[in-house]
């Protein structure tokens, strides 16, 4: 069971490598008791020629054809809107979002950097840019160059409008080798799914994240999935990882490009995100440990004044157990739930107190301000 993913750039978060490899199988013959027929002498054996096969049936189907021409025309499209972004701390991948310069990226790229060197995956010098603005708890940022000239915006398509099995491109920066593309189909929709840091504290959770098949591997975070007509439909940024067996091949996971879209344009007009669309309690929580080791629940460490938890009674030192019926025993598993909901909804908040008690409460929720 896949347990958590790992962001993928190659800045400071914990990053696994997710390269798709393919098993061989052994093919043995079944044994036989019948008479083996009396060997051909090599005399009389008719002589083989490789020309006679390599020679015939060499033209491919003309649906593979129209394929694979599509996909040169997307890449020949697309792949100039693709940039490099390397900081202090590493590097990452973003996409070029309008003619003025603003290129859309993941949060963990940018990290605390304030500002980057930016490179064209097609090449050319590198250009000087400086932090718009991130959205962390949604994994998403907008830096800008300085110089914008050249610059070819991606077109954004409508991400609501996928389907499971949709053939994509994953395009980006992966271990450094700038206009990498790894191909993949749309493998489920609609995942909630958190990163990880470094130092093991939870990282952004995705709402409605796509799942897919394409090699996302460190240093693809921040790039563009892109869609048969050469459409950005998401922003490659997780990959999944087993604690025992490590990285989950052909698993990863891209933020929708309708979300990222209307979070950059935010982050573009206001400096800031105005809007999340995301649900929240109004409490800072962490994870409570019991005399096991394990996790128990989330405690409750600070309760914002008129916020939904206020009115419904919680206060510092509760813990929480379960929202809706589903257990929360980390802060992660929380933010996965409330990743689900949305504001102004009600639910029930099933927690124990600082003395032993254990209630439960129906709290109306708000909505996820840009700090929390």
């Amino acid at each position: 069971m896949i347990t958590q993913v790992t962001a993928r750039s190659a800045g400071n978060l914990a990053l696994a490598l997710a390269v798709a490899t393919t098993a061989g199988v052994a093919c043995s013959a079944p044994s036989s008791t019948t008479r083996a027929a009396p060997a051909t002498p090599a005399s009389s054996a008719p002589h083989h020629n490789p020309s006679q096969h390599t020679s015939q049936n060499m033209s491919p189907p003309a649906a593979a054809t129209a394929v694979e021409t599509a996909w040169e025309q997307v890449i020949k499209q697309v792949l100039p809107s693709i940039v490099q972004i390397t900081t202090v701390d590493g590097l990452g991948s973003g996409i070029v979002f309008d003619s003025a310069g603003h290129i859309v990226t993941n949060a963990h790229v940018v990290g605390e950097a304030r500002e980057f060197q930016v490179t064209l995956a097609t090449g050319g010098q590198a250009r000087s840019a400086t932090l718009v603005g991130a959205f962390p708890p949604g994994d998403l940022a907008v830096i800008k160059v300085t110089d914008p000239a050249g610059l070819s915006p991606a077109p954004f398509g409508d991400s609501a409008q996928l389907r499971v099995g949709q053939m994509v491109l994953a395009m980006g920066n992966p271990l450094g080798l700038s206009g990498t593309v790894t191909q993949g189909i749309v493998s489920a929709l609609g995942r909630t799914v958190s990163g990880q840091a470094d130092d093991g504290t939870p990282g952004a959770t995705i709402s409605d994240a796509i799942q897919t098949s394409a090699a996302i591997n460190r240093g693809n975070s921040g790039g563009a999935l892109v869609d048969l007509y050469g459409r950005v439909v998401g922003i490659p940024t997780l990959g999944a990882t087993d604690p025992q067996l490590g990285a989950a091949n052909g698993i990863g996971f891209a933020i929708p490009s309708s979300t990222a879209s209307d979070i950059a344009s935010q982050l573009i007009k206001e400096g800031k995100v105005v809007n999340t669309h995301r649900a929240a309690l109004g409490i800072r929580v962490g994870t409570a440990i019991g005399d096991n080791g394990e996790p128990i629940g989330v405690a409750v460490g600070e309760v914002t004044r008129g916020s939904g938890a206020a009115k419904a009674g919680l206060r510092p030192g509760d813990v929480i157990l379960s929202v809706n019926g589903s257990p929360t025993p980390t802060t992660t598993a929380l933010s996965q739930v409330l990743a689900t909901l949305n504001p102004g909804s009600q639910v029930k908040v099933e927690f124990e107190t600082f003395n032993g008690r254990t209630k439960t409460v129906l709290v109306t929720l708000g909505e996820l301000s840009e700090g929390s």
